[in-house]
């Protein structure tokens, strides 16, 4: 029994290695281009990593943004998303109050652009591209989808994105930005740094997902769900909304991540 139990651990090893192997990291790409003036806040946090799958091509990529309220975290490659066939760009991005709205997503946007630009040396396609990520980076998914002209600065039309999955995103104007004007993060506000201000009907695939109303943060589903019934009064069809009971802000990124993959299977077929 032993001995047996020696092989399994073994065998398991040897897959390890194999699903290591088959897999490439790439880390701290800067994503602007080397600037006039030197500005070393600005180049240690606008970096990204890409890990993808070395001997696939056209392969989708998963751009994710993580979360931390625009004012911290670090750049990511979500454990849950790898070994699974995708491309993923873990992104860093810059926090308030260091800069100030919209300059986090303008990061983001010039991430996105760099991704459009580069992946086909990773085995990706630029028609296959989706924008994911938590709490703040779900917030800058729908900015630079909803709102076209950030990601038009760099000739690129948000509805070439293939679809965005954002884990409980805000809707409104985000109460980072909102703080940044003097504002109390409990009154409400939609504006032009509002995903909300931008609904249209023809927009790349969304999938929101959010954690039990009861249990998020602030009014965290309502929001969604309001974007998603503004959404459908437009005529968009494909917009959906998913509430994981039980699950609180912080929790409910993990048993988002299943559906983030099927979302992406689903759409990776068109």
């Amino acid at each position: 029994m032993k001995q047996f139990l020696v092989l399994i651990l073994w065998c398991s090893g040897l897959l390890a290695n194999a699903q290591q192997d088959s897999y490439g990291l790439v880390k701290d790409i800067p994503y602007y281009p080397a600037p006039a003036q030197p500005d070393a806040y600005k180049e240690s946090q606008c970096r990204l990593d890409v890990y993808y799958p070395r001997e696939q091509k056209n392969a989708t990529t998963i751009i994710w943004f993580h979360g931390g309220g625009l004012k911290a975290g670090k750049k990511e490659i979500p454990r849950a998303l790898m070994d699974k066939g995708y491309i993923v760009v873990g992104v860093g991005y810059r926090f308030s109050p260091k800069v100030k709205a919209p300059q986090y997503i303008e990061d983001a946007a010039a991430a996105v652009a760099w991704t459009f630009r580069h992946i086909a040396q990773y085995g990706g396609s630029r028609s296959r591209i989706i924008l994911s990520g938590h709490s703040a980076g779900g917030y800058l998914d729908l900015m630079l989808t909803l709102d076209k002209k950030y990601l038009q600065r760099y000739n690129i039309d948000a509805d070439s994105i293939l679809g965005i999955v954002p884990f409980s995103a805000q809707c409104i104007t985000h109460f980072t930005v909102r703080e940044e004007r003097g504002v109390n993060p409990l009154q409400p506000a939609i504006d032009s740094l509002a995903p909300l201000y931008h609904v249209r009907k023809l927009i790349p695939a969304v999938l929101l997902i959010t954690g039990d109303r009861e249990k998020e943060l602030y009014g965290r589903y309502e929001e969604n769900a309001y974007l998603l019934r503004m959404l459908k009064l437009t005529g968009n069809k494909e917009a959906k909304l998913y509430e994981l009971q039980g699950y609180d802000h912080g929790g409910m990124a993990q048993p988002a991540f299943p559906l983030l993959l099927q979302q992406a299977k689903q759409l990776s077929r068109r």
